[in-house]
């Protein structure tokens, strides 16, 4: 993983093999701060094959997550 604050996480895929550990590594850290924000959900965005952004977002349902890919 790369930069992160307590309301979004860069994930940076070195090796493949990494990658479902590192994407499931991520969820379960913003999630924790979802719970303590009560409120917001965590959005995904796919920018390319090796680098996603988690981040809490009160257009997400809180208890959510919903992915999307980069434009």
């Amino acid at each position: 993983m790369s930069r992160q604050t307590a309301e979004s996480l860069e994930v940076l895929v070195n090796r493949p093999e990494e990658l479902y550990e590192l994407l499931n590594e991520a969820e379960a850290m913003l999630r924790q701060a979802a719970m303590a924000h009560g409120s917001a959900g965590i959005r995904v965005t796919r920018h390319d094959p090796a680098r996603y952004t988690f981040e809490l977002s009160d257009t997400v349902p809180f208890g959510e997550t919903w992915e999307q890919t980069a434009r």
